[in-house]
Order: C-alpha cells, then sequence, then structure tokens
C-alpha cells in the first residue's frame, strides 16, 4: 500500500473516532518512518495537528492568554499554540495578504469592521459550532452581529468587549474638569505637549466627531472632523501605538491625558496609578473575537477556541486582561473581578455601548485613513 493510501485510512479511522489524535500522529509518524520519508499528507497532517497560530495585541493581553489558556490548552491536548503580536488591525491585514495559505490561524480581532472587512477580502472561513458547545455561554448579542455579516454562520467566537475612553493623571486633571471636558480634554491648549493619542485613523476620526459635536457613526461636516484632529496632532507629544507603549507613557508621567483602552487603564490603577477613566457620551465601545482565517486547520482552533471559552477559562484570562468576557452574566457567575472593571455590563445586553457601524467605517476604510495619513506626516 503506497503512503497516501496509507494516510487516506488513518484519516478517516481519526476523523471517525477509532483512533485518538496522539495515536493517529503516532501511527502516521511510523508510515514515514517505515518507507524512509515523510509524504507530503504526513506533513500536512502534522502540521494541522500539532500547532496553531495566535496573534494578539501583546503586552498584559497576550500575557494573560498566554498564562490561563495557551500553556493549560497545550498541557491537556499536545496541540503547541505559537503566538505573535500586532500593533494595529491594519498592520495585521497586510500580513494576511502577503502570507501564505494556513501561515497564519487565529486572529484577535477588534470590531465587527474588522470581521466584515476579512469577509470581502474572502479570508473567512465556516467553524462547526458543534465542536464549539461553550457557545452557549455567549452574550447572543455579540454573536448575532458577526453571523449577519457571514450569512448565518460563524468565522469567529466573541471573546471580550470594553471601550476606548479617556485616561488622565488625577495628580494634574481632576475628575470633576475631566467630566466637564469630555472629548475635548484632548484638544484642551493648556496641556500641549501632555498628550497622546493612538495613531488609529478609527479612534482620531471617532473622537474628533465627539469633539465637533457629531454622531461618530454618522458624521456630517468632515472638514470640522479634520480640523479636530490637526488641532489634536499639535498638541501631542506623541502618537502611541501599542498598550505597552499607552501604559509606560501614563505610568512615567510622560502624559497626562489620552483616549485609552478601559483593561489597559484598569491594570495601571492595579498597579498604584492615580489614573482616572472616563467614557464621554457615545464613547467607542468595541467588542473582540477569536478569528479563524480561512485555510486554518479547522477542528484543532475549533477545539483551541472551545478550551477558550469554557467559563473557568474565560474568567482567568478577563481577569489577567481586565477586559469584561462574552460570557453572558445572566448564564455565568463572572466572579467578584470582573463586575468591578470598566465598560462591564450586568444586564448582559451591552445597550449602554456605542459600537461602530461596520458600513459606515469600512465604506469610508481608503479615503478617510489615507486622509489620516497625510495629518499624521504634519500635512
Amino acid at each position: 500500500m503506497d503512503n497516501s493510501k496509507r494516510y487516506e485510512r488513518l484519516l478517516e479511522r481519526y476523523n471517525n473516532g477509532d483512533l485518538d489524535r496522539r495515536s493517529f500522529l503516532g501511527l502516521i509518524g511510523a508510515a514515514g518512518l517505515a518507507y524512509g520519508v515523510a509524504t507530503p499528507f504526513a506533513k500536512h497532517a502534522l502540521a494541522a495537528t500539532e500547532q496553531v497560530r495566535f496573534d494578539g495585541w501583546g503586552g498584559v493581553v497576550s500575557e494573560a492568554f498566554r498564562k490561563y489558556a495557551f500553556d493549560p490548552y497545550t498541557k491537556k491536548t499536545g496541540i503547541k499554540v505559537v503566538d505573535g503580536t500586532f500593533g494595529s488591525g491594519d498592520e495585521y491585514i497586510s500580513r494576511i495578504k502577503a502570507s501564505q495559505p494556513g501561515e497564519y490561524n487565529i486572529a484577535h480581532l477588534s470590531g465587527v469592521f474588522d470581521y466584515a472587512r476579512y469577509n470581502n477580502l474572502g479570508l473567512t472561513s465556516v467553524l462547526n459550532e458543534k465542536n464549539i458547545p461553550n457557545l452557549e455561554f455567549v452574550i447572543p448579542k455579540l454573536t448575532d452581529v458577526f453571523r449577519k455579516v457571514t450569512d448565518g454562520t460563524l468565522s469567529c467566537v466573541p471573546y471580550d468587549y470594553g471601550t476606548t475612553g479617556i485616561a488622565y493623571n488625577r495628580k494634574h486633571i481632576s475628575d470633576e474638569e475631566a467630566k466637564e471636558k469630555g472629548a475635548k480634554l484632548l484638544i484642551d491648549k493648556e496641556l500641549k505637549g501632555k498628550l497622546g493619542a493612538w495613531g488609529d485613523w478609527r479612534t482620531r476620526i471617532w473622537y474628533a466627531s465627539l469633539q465637533t459635536g457629531q454622531d461618530p457613526n454618522d458624521a456630517k461636516d468632515m472638514d470640522a472632523v479634520w480640523t479636530a484632529i490637526r488641532t489634536n496632532r499639535d498638541l501631542l507629544l506623541k502618537y502611541w501605538s501599542s498598550g505597552a507603549e499607552l501604559m509606560s507613557l501614563l505610568a512615567e508621567e510622560e502624559i497626562y491625558a489620552t483616549e485609552a483602552w478601559s483593561g489597559r487603564v484598569y491594570a495601571l490603577q492595579e498597579q498604584g496609578h492615580d489614573i482616572g477613566y472616563m467614557d464621554p457620551p457615545n464613547g467607542f465601545g468595541w467588542q473582540e473575537c477569536l478569528f479563524v482565517i480561512k485555510g486554518s486547520p479547522m477542528e484543532a482552533c475549533e477545539e483551541l477556541l472551545n478550551f477558550m471559552l469554557a467559563p473557568a477559562t474565560s474568567i482567568a484570562v478577563a481577569e489577567g486582561q481586565n477586559y469584561p468576557p462574552a460570557l453572558d452574566p445572566k448564564k455565568v457567575d463572572l466572579g467578584k473581578k470582573i463586575p468591578k472593571l470598566p465598560a462591564f455590563d450586568p444586564t448582559g445586553t451591552l445597550d449602554g455601548l456605542t459600537f461602530a457601524n461596520p458600513t459606515y467605517w469600512n465604506g469610508h476604510e481608503q479615503e478617510w485613513s489615507k486622509e489620516f495619513g497625510r495629518i499624521q506626516k504634519g500635512y
């Protein structure tokens, strides 16, 4: 019997449940050694079942994933999780476009607009939800918005949510001042040289919309928006590009105020830094998902997603990264810490958060990202 037929028979037994994963891999390896070669089929099987690549945001978030999800998963299944990081969604999607199929597997993406972008590029997969029974614990609203994009199927599972609000140093800015000025705190000329900002075009336009009294999901006066972005730029110490850099700038008091990710601010507060945090009206709410890229080893990815959605794992990761999990608080006891996190919604409805409209933002991406790039460079 040639190696390809031997592999096909072993694969059939494995898929039928007659062989467990370790036995399957052992027999595949033995077949390759017996013939003195590793067949292309065997190489594919080993790659597909021994390793999954996961890319995320780095810093305390990646540390939480590694400690509470990846290492326990590898210990349980024998499948290694290789994790990488990225600084922005735009940066990561450029890597995917330049990659070979199967090179990247799971990504910790932010927002339904990213999910829609990947779908438009033909990068979505179709999850077998029977292999992810822990989906039953997820807040329905978080899942439904993804199904609408991909005609009822899922290429991801929701995992956490939070807000991009305003962080400020209480030594220099009082809670009352921050609340009074709201989004306009970030264009306060008295703070020149002590402001930071994330170099992300969506966030910049969202906050400029708030600063000019407009709906961030339907701004009408874009000239006013660009003017507000330039005003903010001229007052900045710098644009930051990662959560680690954001935390460092605030902790070292190089900046006194910036828009910031809720979980990163909570981490600073836990470390003893006197950093305040507020969400202005129509502040930027978001959810993140674990997205499986087309061409990935689906069964291994689904197994990892189900493991990560298990309440014990999901709660541990949430407590580690300081973002509320996607688990429905009406179905799962989330413990003592999570209800104290910024942006947490005890009702599970998330009605108090304003999310980005994916059609609106993706429809303007090319034009607006280019214009912000010019402004960022000083034009």
